[in-house]
């Protein structure tokens, strides 16, 4: 597979509005593929040939499985999953509610949870399934994270869990768990990793890189102090 053809591919890309999504949406569309972007509103999903916008709560179970279910019968059955869908939060612990444990868990952990699921329903004879961590869940929690760490964690585990299931079955799953993410409006002396990084990272895992790192946590640290 060509790290820059990606004609007849048909790949989801959730959280497609936001900001590490459109860079996401613009280069996997340039590289041929046809994009079902996916958000809960698509008035900042880029506009392109490829790109087609859905609209739905990825934190919702019937929403998600309605939406896939309409990108497979749009455009076939998906080849790959991109998800970006996440937030981050911080506040000391004893300030943390219940609510906003759960808020943080269900668009960082069960939108992961929900997007994986409903793509391995659809996809036909492999695919490939990329989701965001973070370096506070792949390392070390951080003080007043506790929610973001726990969550991201999540996301890893879920990520091993999937490799191990579908072992031999021509699906890889892999999680990115950058540090801070750029995307260069940021002070001169910010430390983190430029989102065209990222992009070239899940490029890498979903074209050649897949097979040899299957069920990893790739960390994508960039600069740091």
């Amino acid at each position: 597979m060509s790290t820059t053809a990606l004609d007849g591919h048909v790949v989801i890309i959730t959280g497609a509005g936001g900001r590490l999504g459109q860079h996401m949406v613009r280069q996997f569309a340039a590289r041929g593929a046809t994009v079902a972007a996916v958000d809960l509103e698509t008035d900042r999903i880029p506009d392109h040939a490829q790109v087609h916008p859905f609209a739905a709560n990825l934190t919702q179970e019937d929403a998600v499985r309605e939406c896939f279910g309409d990108i497979a019968e749009a455009l076939g059955s998906p080849d790959g999953l991109i998800h970006t869908v996440g937030m981050w939060a911080g506040q000391p612990l004893l300030e943390t509610t219940l609510d906003d444990w759960r808020t943080v868990m269900d668009v960082n952990l069960t939108s992961t949870f929900l997007a994986v699921r409903e793509t391995l329903r659809h996809l036909d004879g492999g695919g490939r399934l990329i989701a965001m961590a973070s370096g506070q869940g792949a390392d070390q929690g951080v003080a007043q994270q506790g929610a973001y760490a726990a969550a991201k964690a999540g996301v890893i585990r879920l990520v091993e869990a999937v490799t191990d299931e579908y072992a031999g079955q021509g699906i890889t799953a892999h999680a990115i768990a950058p540090s801070m993410i750029l995307f260069g409006n940021e002070d001169a002396d910010a430390q983190g990793v430029p989102a065209e990084d990222i992009v070239d990272l899940a490029l890498y895992v979903y074209t050649t890189g897949g097979p040899a790192t299957n069920g990893a946590t790739l960390r994508a640290y960039g600069t740091l102090r």
